[in-house]
Order: C-alpha cells, then structure tokens, then sequence
C-alpha cells in the first residue's frame, strides 16, 4: 500500500490507498513548531502511527512546501516549516527505516490530476495552486517534472509579465523580490483588490492578472490543459472568463488551453504524494 503525506505549514494530512487507488485510512494533525528535533520525532511518529492504525507498511511519499536540494539535500524554501534548511530526506529515512520520495506539494497536486483526475489523458498538464500563494507544478506523459535543481513549475516566483505603470514594482514578495506573480494571483491578492475596488472592479482586475499569469505558462510550455485548485479556484469567474482574456497575451492568434477546476479538490496533494510511488 502507499502512504502519502501532505505537509503544510499548519497541519500534517496522511492518507494510505490500497493498490487500486482506494483510499482506506486518513488522519490530520497540526504542523510539529518545537525544534528541528522534535519535529522530525513528531512527524516520523505520525507516519508510524497511521501505518499501525492501517495495519500494514507503505511505501511514504511526501508533499512538501519548497522541495530538496539536489546537490545538497537539503529542504529549500519551505519557510512555514521547521524543517527548512535540514537534511529532512536522509533524517526520515532512518528514522523509517527506508527510502522515501519527496516532490514539491504543486508537483504533487499536478500528479494528482493528471494521473486520475481532471487533467486524465492529458500528456502535458500545468496545475496551478492559488491559495495563501501561487504554486505551480508541470507532468509530461504521467511523471513529475522537477528540473535540475527541483524548483521546475514555480511560476508563482517570475514577474507579472507585461506589468503596467501602476502596478510597477508590485508588492514585496516573501522571496525577497518586488513584483512575482504570486503577489498578484494568490487569494489575498484577490481580496486586496476586491476591497480596494469593488467586487466586480477587483474581480476584472484579477483575472487579467490571472491571464497574464497563464499566458506566460501557454507560450513557453503549452499544456494540453491547467487545473487549479487552492482556496481561489472555488471562484467559478476563472474558468469563463480568464479563458477568454488569453488571446490578448498568448503568441496564436486563438488560443484553446482548457482551464479547470481540481477534481480531487484538496486532497489533490495528498493523493499525488502517494502516487510518487508506482501502485
């Protein structure tokens, strides 16, 4: 069976499938904030526990925020977490006793769907998670795609293409830049501008930003299609009328690049860390 792990920055959600993909046991707890130490006792704990609770051991696959060095093996940018910076990888492995994968929480999600969700028989799938921030993953014929230094798919972190004199420089980003789309595409972007112009005002000012956002994906990696999941894709507006704003940035004269809704919604990431591992 196969275990998957979705570590945020709050909480911890396990989940074990069985080999047809059935999920058969679930458990939430909150993200460890003591130190490194106890943390990874903590989360290594939980993982023991819900293998005892399900009654067999699993292959452990873990979506995480940020995503492990190549060289250095170290976690990157996974700043919510106690465990950025540590050798995370190698310490759950032999606190388990056995190999472990790990992928990029976006990544995970964008496996998700793809394999069996709302992006199935896709071959190039991009999903996009707009929520606190802006993540992004990228599957290419049913595997992750992770690039040479694992970051492949964070699109939330170049600038807002095409930015325009009143948005310049755009807001300080946690990544330590001014202007990355994820400050203007995220869900308290969305509510900024709500507030500041109005329900109908902010929404159209969004979703241009949204577009323009796509349109960086559709002109160098043009999927077969986008899912989106994260807090904003509840907002039924983006899948009418973002699809629409494309043509007004993206290099063909009539774009089609689907746009939808996650099928598996939350647990995307869950189910996509478990799927690291072939069923």
């Amino acid at each position: 069976m196969r275990l998957g792990v979705d570590l945020g920055g709050t909480k911890i959600e396990v989940a074990i499938f069985d080999a047809q993909g059935k999920e058969i046991f679930r458990k939430r707890a909150p993200t460890p904030r003591a130190g490194y130490d106890v943390a990874l006792d903590e989360f290594s704990s939980l993982i023991l526990e819900s293998e005892r609770e399900a009654g067999a051991r699993c292959t452990v696959g873990i979506g995480m925020p940020g995503t492990i060095a190549p060289r250095s093996g170290r976690v990157v940018n996974a700043y919510n977490t106690p465990f950025n910076g540590r050798r995370l990888k190698l310490d759950m492995e032999k606190k388990l006793d056995r190999e472990l994968r790990f992928a990029n929480d976006a990544n995970c999600f964008a496996l998700s769907e793809a394999l069996d969700g709302a992006a199935r028989g896709a071959d190039v799938v991009f999903g996009a998670i707009l929520g606190t921030g802006a993540g992004g993953g990228i599957v290419v014929g049913g595997r992750v795609l992770n690039g040479r230094h694992g970051i492949a798919g964070e699109w939330g972190h170049t600038p807002l293409p095409w930015i325009r004199r009143e948005e310049h420089p755009g807001p300080m980003c946690n990544c330590g830049r001014n202007g990355c789309i994820e400050q203007f595409v995220s869900g308290p972007a969305l509510a900024r501008e709500k507030s500041a112009h109005g329900e109908e005002n902010g929404w159209a000012i969004y979703a241009d930003r949204l577009a323009r956002a796509f349109s960086v994906i559709v002109n160098f990696l043009d999927p077969d299609i986008i899912v989106v999941g994260g807090g904003v894709s509840k907002e039924q507006r983006i899948y009418a009328s973002v699809p629409a704003l494309l043509k007004n940035y993206v290099y063909t004269s009539d774009p089609s690049t689907p746009i939808v809704s996650a099928a598996h919604g939350d647990a995307s990431g869950v189910r996509g860390a478990a799927m690291l591992w072939p069923a």
